[in-house]
C-alpha cells in the first residue's frame, strides 16, 4: 500500500512538473489580481523561515461570478526555478492536494466576481524542506487545469550575507548604474566546490527577468566567499516608480484624467505619461513596483472593490515609435516582467503607447521599459523611457542557495535585504 501512494505521488510530480510553463503567471482569463504575500503586509515578497510560524496570504478572484473547486499544491524547485525531481512526500509533510474553502462572493461591487482567500502553509500541507517552491492553484484536483502559479521561498538561515552598493568603475556607468559587492560567511556548511555547490542569485524591486545570475566569487578566504565582479552585480538604476492613485471611482485622484461612469464596468483614463530622461532627477517615495488592493469607500477592499477598464499611455519623443524597440508597462499588476501582458501598442495616429488592462481598486506604481523588437527572452531597458540615475531609490533581494554533496535540489540557506538609500546591509 506505500508503495502505490509513492508511485501515485511522484506520478502527481511529473504532471505538475510537465504542467509547469512559466513561474508566476496566469493561465485562466477569468483569474485577477493574485496577490501572495507575508501576512499583513502587502508590499513584501513571499518568504518564510523554515520550521516558523510565519504564514502568508494568498488571494485572487474569480470572474466567472460563482464558486468553483479550486486546490492548491507545492512544486519544489532548484534556483533557477526548474522543478526538482523529487517525490513530493519528501518535502510536503500532510497531503499533496488541498481545497481552497475559504471564498465570499463580491458585495457592493458592480463587478460580479468571487474572492478566494487563505492562509498558507496550512498544517494539513507543511513544505518540510527550505528553497524555492511554486505555489500551483487549479481546478477540480486536475493538475492539467492550470489557474495560475506564483512563486514563494522558504529559507533555513544558515549562512550571514553581507552586502553593499556602490558606484561602478566604468566611467560610462558610474551616473547610471548600481553594482552590489557581496559577502557571504558560511559558517559550518561543507563545501568542496563553491562554483558548483552554491548559487548567488541578486533581484532589484522583485524582477526576477532581470536578476542577476550565474555569479562566482572573486576571492575565497576559509569560509568566506567574496562576490565583487565589475560586471557581475551591475543593474541599471531607472528612476523612481510612477504611480496611478485608483482607491476611489467616485473621485479623480491626481493622476487620473477622466472616469467614464457611463459605462460597466467604468473606464478610468490615466493622465498620459512623457518619456523622463531628459528630466532632472527628483527623489520622491515610491512602491517600487509594487501595488496595495485598497480603497477609500468600503469596509474590505479584497470583497467589496470593484474593476474598471484602465487606459495607460506613453507618449514618445516626436509621437513617433522608438526605433527598434518593444515598450512595455512593469509593475507587481504585469507579474514584475516585460512580456506579453505587459507590452504596448503604438497608434500612429495619435502618436502614442497605449496599454489598457482591467484593474481592481488600489494603489499602483509602475514603470516603462523596453526590449529589442520581438524579443522574447533578455532583460529590459529603462534607459530610454525613464533613464537612469544613481541616485534612485532601489530595493535590492540578495538570495544564496546551496547543493550538499548528496543533494538533490538548491537550499535557500540566507537572504537579506537592502535599500539603494541605506547602501548597506549585514555588514
Amino acid at each position: 500500500m506505500n508503495n502505490c501512494f509513492s508511485i501515485l505521488a511522484f506520478v502527481l510530480c511529473l504532471n505538475i512538473a510537465s504542467a509547469q510553463r512559466e513561474p508566476d503567471r496566469i493561465y485562466m482569463d477569468d483569474i485577477k489580481t493574485v496577490k501572495l504575500f507575508q501576512q499583513n503586509d502587502q508590499q513584501s515578497i513571499p518568504l518564510i523561515r523554515l520550521g516558523s510560524s510565519d504564514q502568508l496570504e494568498l488571494h485572487f478572484d474569480d470572474l466567472i461570478g460563482y464558486p468553483r473547486n479550486f486546490f492548491y499544491t507545492y512544486q519544489l524547485c532548484n534556483a533557477d526555478w526548474t522543478p526538482a525531481l523529487l517525490n513530493p512526500f519528501d518535502y510536503i509533510r500532510g497531503f499533496v492536494q488541498n481545497r481552497l474553502s475559504q471564498y465570499r462572493a463580491s458585495s457592493i461591487a458592480l463587478t460580479r466576481y468571487v474572492h478566494y482567500q487563505t492562509l498558507l502553509p496550512d498544517r494539513s500541507a507543511m513544505p518540510t524542506k527550505s528553497g524555492n517552491y511554486l505555489l500551483k492553484v487549479f481546478l477540480d484536483g486536475d493538475t492539467s487545469k492550470l489557474a495560475f502559479t506564483k512563486r514563494l521561498m522558504i529559507v533555513d538561515d544558515r549562512v550571514n550575507i553581507g552586502a553593499r552598493i556602490a558606484q561602478p568603475f566604468n566611467n560610462s556607468l558610474i551616473r547610471t548604474h548600481q553594482k552590489l559587492q557581496v559577502t557571504v560567511a558560511t559558517k559550518d556548511l561543507n563545501i568542496m566546490s563553491p562554483q558548483q555547490q552554491t548559487k548567488l542569485v541578486i533581484i532589484q524591486n522583485n524582477r526576477w527577468d532581470d536578476a542577476a545570475v550565474g555569479l562566482q566569487p572573486a576571492f575565497i578566504r576559509n569560509n568566506v566567499l567574496e562576490y565583487n565582479g565589475e560586471q557581475d552585480a551591475l543593474f541599471p538604476a531607472g528612476k523612481e516608480y510612477r504611480w496611478a492613485d485608483l482607491r476611489s471611482f467616485r473621485f479623480s485622484s491626481d493622476r487620473i484624467d477622466k472616469i467614464d461612469k457611463e459605462s460597466q464596468p467604468n473606464r478610468i483614463s490615466i493622465k498620459p505619461d512623457l518619456v523622463r530622461i531628459d528630466l532632472r532627477y527628483a527623489f520622491f517615495n515610491d512602491r517600487n513596483g509594487w501595488n496595495e488592493i485598497t480603497t477609500t469607500e468600503s469596509i474590505n477592499p479584497w470583497w467589496q472593490g470593484d474593476y474598471a477598464y484602465v487606459d495607460f499611455i506613453l507618449v514618445p519623443p516626436g509621437a513617433k515609435p522608438i526605433a527598434g524597440k518593444d515598450v512595455f508597462i512593469t509593475g507587481e499588476f504585469t507579474g514584475n516582467r516585460a512580456g506579453d501582458s505587459a507590452l504596448m501598442e503604438f497608434d500612429a495616429g495619435k502618436g502614442i503607447y497605449k496599454k489598457t488592462l482591467f484593474l481592481k481598486q488600489g494603489y499602483y506604481s509602475y514603470n516603462y521599459v523596453t526590449k529589442e523588437k520581438n524579443q522574447k527572452n533578455g532583460k529590459s531597458d529603462p534607459s530610454l523611457t525613464e533613464g537612469n540615475y544613481w541616485e534612485t531609490e532601489n530595493e535590492y533581494m540578495v538570495l544564496f542557495y546551496f547543493r550538499p554533496l548528496s543533494g538533490r535540489h538548491d537550499e535557500l540557506v540566507g537572504i537579506t535585504r537592502l535599500n539603494s538609500r541605506n547602501l548597506n546591509s549585514g555588514f
